[in-house]
């Protein structure tokens, strides 16, 4: 066998590395096949912010309070809201110390030597009642003064409280939310009945009754903030969020002035891990509007209405006393001094 003398040289390309493999050409390069979608892994993320903790008891219903945009939620109005303040106590739903609240609540502002009208908006009377204002036979009360436009001032009946008065209600309101349909400015009745006294007291309490009816849009159309009590139990906390919807509809429509200004936790029961995680769950969602105070469940606080007296009054030193002393502290405390 015979071979050329001189071979013919080839150029050898140098080696190249892709993706560990030696000898693929430089051009053109192809990206790498995608991994099987089975091997697949995901790029690690960010861990998400962690959600806060929920009771076993509510796993399978997730509380959610719903605020609206034009809520404002967060922070607390600026100290110095002037005098007079009128303010409704609201929550549609039943039981959860709106009564209580606005009976002692006003007592303790009174006792601060504040002039406090109290209004029941309630056709079940029982912030009358509870202050010792029998509503059985009434001659005038929040029904005349809705649908008769009688003055406000002759339904006022001073209380054993000095500086609380009440406009009592009596059993005829519960007709009133039907009547009222038909009614010219059916909405603003309160607004301008309050207007004609309001120069001679410090602080008007509405206690509205547990509905969104046209007895509860009368007292929020003629408030200017509206404080929210709160039981600590789950189901008080569903249907928050259709309470605010409606403030805000009111606010958009007949009250632009109106404003969820404070949210105060009542009947907490400390032996209760779930009061805590609804104190918790409130507090995360409204933030400083929440009152640093928290009212405990108390017998002596359910035993008062019977005798027609404010806690103040019918046990000053128990804790229900000790308190609403301090909400009302909390309440006054965003007040400036009435101007002249």
């Amino acid at each position: 066998m015979s071979f050329p003398d001189e071979a013919v040289p080839v150029p050898a390309e140098p080696p190249q590395e892709q993706g560990g493999v030696i000898g693929v050409p430089s051009a053109p390069l192809l990206p790498p096949p995608p991994p099987s979608p089975a091997l697949q892994v995901p790029a690690p993320e960010q861990p998400p912010p962690a959600a806060p903790t929920v009771p076993p008891a509510l796993a399978h219903r997730p509380v959610e309070v719903e605020t609206p945009a034009a809520v404002p939620v967060g922070a607390r109005p600026p100290a110095g809201r002037a005098l007079p303040r009128i303010i409704a106590i609201a929550n549609q739903k039943g039981g959860v110390g709106k009564t209580t609240t606005t009976i002692n609540v006003g007592a303790c502002l009174a006792e601060l030597g504040q002039r406090t009208l109290i209004i029941d908006l309630d056709p079940q009377g029982n912030a009358s009642t509870g202050l010792g204002i029998e509503n059985r036979g009434l001659e005038t009360s929040m029904y005349h003064v809705l649908m008769q436009e009688v003055p406000l001032e002759n339904c006022i009946e001073p209380t054993d409280v000095k500086g609380l008065f009440v406009a009592p209600a009596s059993l005829d309101l519960a007709g009133a939310e039907i009547e009222l349909v038909p009614a010219f400015s059916r909405e603003t009745r309160l607004k301008r009945a309050i207007d004609a006294v309001i120069d001679d007291f410090d602080y008007v309490l509405i206690d509205c009754p547990p509905s969104l009816g046209l007895l509860t849009v009368n007292g929020l159309s003629a408030a200017k903030e509206v404080l929210v009590p709160i039981q600590c139990e789950y189901y008080a906390l569903e249907g928050l969020g259709q309470l605010l919807r409606n403030v805000d509809l009111v606010r958009r429509n007949l009250n632009p002035e109106l404003d969820v200004s404070t949210i105060v936790c009542v009947m907490y029961d400390a032996r209760t891990k779930l009061a805590d995680q609804v104190v918790n769950e409130v507090r995360e969602h409204f933030g400083d509007k929440v009152l640093r105070t928290i009212v405990p469940r108390s017998v002596r606080l359910s035993e008062a209405p019977s005798f027609g007296q404010p806690i103040i009054t019918f046990d000053p030193r128990s804790r229900g006393a000790f308190a609403y002393r301090d909400v009302a502290k909390e309440v006054h405390h965003d007040s400036a001094q009435r101007a002249g």
